[in-house]
């Protein structure tokens, strides 16, 4: 079966495959087919003798041949395009993928025309064998399946989606949080809603809750949490969204980073307003000033140090530093996970919301003045690398 006809998580398998390849870094795609359909974003070759003269002039990288049922995946593509090629080699996975050498190719695509022409990854592999003997193993993490029919796209799907979960998330993010929102992406990925549209529903949930703070109820403060906690999960949804369908965007990104934090900061206002009303004094007022300005400052430090200039390639945002594996840049990264939701829902349980405010309007500060002692000591490492250089 052409692996075209099967659409996993929205997209046609061929298509996944194009897209997926592209964003590994990939330049060229070619189609094996003698029909003249071309898919957008392919060229369409009709034997293996046209493949070698389709390479731009003096073009000299290694060539990846897959069935058209092969599961892109962005983690081993990605693995495969930063692996080196020895002269006039070439590896291989059983039935599945062929990398040749830049070298190899003229003299492989010469055995694999010959006698009509080699139309699966069977015969392929046969007749690279014989040429250029047993191949090298794909690297360590390259498993791809192939995607044969419709009892394999739910299996197909899971791979996907499993690849969604961050290394960064924190514990109940991955443990809760994800399973969640990767259950909705699942179902969204074949409709018109986009990432963006998902980020604004988020916020418009998140906001939604904050007012309930106001009240010293604990049902009203419950409800709020519950809100504040969908805002959360579904705030998963846009970037599980954007990469499933290939709609990953330096503005969807901003966006993305800017929501979360309104969302914060009116939730921390309302907490302040919630507590200064229940027992009619103003002092609750500074904590939340101290918790939405800490709240502000952090996240504009953020933007401009880490999120301003970046364009397109890659996540907008993955760490509040540029030298992560450093232990503070690691604390602040840990520290920035919002499984704090989870305490506000407890305390919320007791109508005792605002014990959250207390806490955050001493650790918004704190983290952000963390933050400028981060920025000096990587800019003070900046200017001395010259110097001993």
């Amino acid at each position: 079966m052409d692996g075209g006809d099967l659409q996993i998580l929205g997209l046609g398998l061929v298509r996944r495959t194009i897209l997926t390849a592209l964003r590994a870094g990939f330049r060229r795609i070619f189609l094996l087919t003698p029909n003249d359909a071309a898919l957008r974003g392919i060229a369409v070759i009709a034997d293996w003798r046209h493949l070698y003269s389709a390479l731009l002039p003096g073009e000299a990288a290694s060539v990846l041949i897959a069935p058209t049922t092969i599961l892109a995946e962005t983690d081993w593509i990605e693995r495969l395009a930063r692996t080196s090629m020895e002269p006039a080699a070439w590896r291989a996975a059983p039935d599945r993928i062929v990398m040749l050498s830049a070298a190899a190719l003229p003299e492989a695509l010469v055995s694999l025309d010959a006698e009509g022409g080699a139309r699966d990854m069977g015969a392929v592999q046969n007749r690279l064998t014989r040429r250029f003997g047993s191949p090298a193993p794909l690297p360590d993490g390259v498993e791809p399946m192939t995607v044969s029919g419709p009892a394999d796209i739910r299996v197909a799907e899971r791979r996907l989606l499993r690849a969604l979960v961050k290394d960064t998330d924190g514990f109940m993010a991955r443990h809760v949080e994800r399973r969640v929102s990767l259950a909705i992406s699942r179902r969204l990925a074949s409709t018109v809603v986009t990432p963006n549209q998902m980020t604004l529903i988020s916020m418009a949930i998140g906001l939604a809750g904050a007012p309930f703070f106001i009240s010293a109820q604990a049902p009203w403060q419950i409800a709020g949490a519950l809100l504040f906690l969908a805002h959360s999960i579904l705030d998963g949804c846009d970037g599980e969204l954007a990469r499933l369908k290939f709609q990953e965007s330096r503005s969807g990104g901003v966006l993305d980073f800017w929501s979360d934090n309104v969302v914060h900061v009116v939730t921390f206002a309302c907490m302040a307003m919630g507590w200064s009303r229940a027992i009619d004094q103003a002092w609750p007022l500074l904590l939340g000033a101290a918790a939405v300005l800490g709240n502000l400052g952090s996240a504009g430090l953020v933007y401009w140090r880490m999120m301003r200039t970046k364009g397109d390639a890659g996540p907008l945002y993955t760490s509040v530093s540029a030298l992560p594996d450093r232990s503070l840049a690691r604390l602040l990264d840990a520290l920035s996970r919002r499984d704090f939701i989870y305490l506000v829902v407890a305390l919320a349980l007791f109508g005792k919301a605002n014990w959250f405010l207390l806490l955050a309007s001493l650790g918004a500060p704190t983290y952000f003045f963390l933050l400028v002692l981060l920025a000096v000591r990587e800019h003070v490492a900046k200017t001395r690398t010259p110097s001993r250089a």
